[in-house]
């Protein structure tokens, strides 16, 4: 049995590279940057009006004499030819700026009589303008690589003049539930039969990092079956297997079994964490398997601690950790013995605003309705002597997006 550190040292050790891809800008939501994001080309591309005003020579505004009207500049249709000393120019928010022209004053302080027009202010050189370049210079890297996109960032991209983006590739996935008692939903349950409920949960979880994924069903507590299913991902071409149940080492556990006896090299099969000691991770050539526990809470839990940073190593993100912060807890923990504790929690603002947590008193590892009601696990450490209310305590948050 090794340490959930351990254990994740060995996984991000073992992951293999799966390649980049170019993908078109409205698929690229969520995907990460194999590459930074430079700019195809200056923004803006000119010296710009910040507001809708007029365009002047600074050291020709003077609020007893009116300037004369020349024309109008506006986006999409600059103003053309030289402005002249002792004129100004119509000017709308985007546009260029006339040459001749070095500052604008927005229109609140002008006053129009026909087309001469006098101001309330005199300006400075440089007024209202967003000189060439303001944003970004054409080559300047925009965003590192290694970041999940957003909606802000795509934005980015398009402005400056990018249709596709290189990303890293995500992994083929493959989801198998095994056990004799399980049926799918909707079925009518004999009298020593359960829902299967751990592929849904897993599927959710996973999907953001997946670039397909293979429901491969239930398999029962048989060798051969399970064999059948886990054999019909490899063909499939997968690049990961993740199975739930039969992961310890009763009578009926088989799947460590069958896992060998396919040439998955196992790294290790034990955590010192709970819920979620039985959980195995292996490797065939460059497949990887994980194993994770039967028990409804325990599956999601190690998914969330272990699978999930594993899966946004393998494709590329920056912080394979996020999000893991520091709340202080409502209430107190009791002491915890050599393995390290996830408890269920439930996050809440106090009354300036800053997150805290209250953890669930329901420890057990099938207790499926504390896990749906928790959006954070509250992590204490192995052998803490306990904590008292207010300390600032690791959380890692369930219900932020990936």
């Amino acid at each position: 049995m090794i340490s959930v550190d351990e254990a994740l040292g060995r996984i991000f050790a073992a992951l293999p590279r799966l390649g980049t891809e170019t993908v078109a800008l409205s698929a690229a939501r969520g995907r990460v940057l194999a590459e930074p994001l430079r700019a195809n080309h200056t923004q803006p591309p000119f010296d710009a009006s910040a507001m809708d005003g007029y365009a002047v020579r600074a050291a020709d505004v003077d609020p007893a004499r009116a300037l004369t009207l020349a024309g109008t500049s506006q986006a999409g249709a600059r103003f053309v030819g030289l402005m002249d000393r002792g004129q100004c120019v119509r000017i709308f928010t985007g546009a260029p700026l006339p040459i001749g022209a070095d500052a604008v004053i927005m229109q609140e302080e002008a006053t129009a009589k026909g087309n001469r027009i006098t101001f309330s202010t005199l300006p400075k050189p440089g007024q209202n303008i967003r000189r060439q370049g303001h944003d970004y210079a054409r080559g300047d890297a925009l965003i590192a690589a290694g970041t999940a996109l957003t909606p802000a960032m795509l934005a980015l991209a398009a402005s400056a003049n990018n249709p596709t983006l290189t990303v890293f590739r995500r992994p083929r996935i493959a989801v198998l539930a095994t056990g004799d008692e399980l049926l799918p939903p909707g079925s009518v349950l004999g009298p020593d039969q359960i829902i299967a409920s751990n592929s849904f949960g897993l599927i959710a979880l996973v999907s953001p990092y997946a670039d397909s994924v293979l429901d491969l069903g239930i398999a029962p507590d048989v060798p051969a079956m399970i064999e059948s299913k886990v054999l019909s991902a490899i063909d499939a071409g997968v690049d990961v297997i993740i199975t739930s149940g039969g992961a310890s080492v009763g009578d009926r556990d088989y799947v460590q079994e069958v896992l060998k006896d396919l040439g998955v090299t196992l790294e290790f099969w034990a955590l010192r964490m709970r819920p979620g000691k039985p959980l195995m991770f292996g490797t065939r050539g460059n497949t990887l398997v994980f194993g994770l526990p039967g028990n409804p809470v325990s599956a999601l839990v190690t998914a969330s601690v272990i699978l999930k940073p594993a899966l946004r190593a393998l494709t590329g993100h920056a912080d394979p950790f996020w999000p893991v912060i520091g709340v202080p807890i409502l209430t107190g923990l009791p002491p915890n013995g050599p393995r390290r504790h996830y408890i269920r929690g439930v996050m809440s603002r106090n009354d300036i605003g800053f997150l805290q947590v209250t953890p669930l008193s329901e420890t057990d590892s099938s207790h499926a309705s504390s896990l749906a009601r928790a959006d954070a696990l509250i992590v204490q450490a192995e052998n803490d002597p306990g904590l008292p209310p207010g300390e600032i305590v690791t959380v890692i948050p369930l219900t932020w997006s990936a």
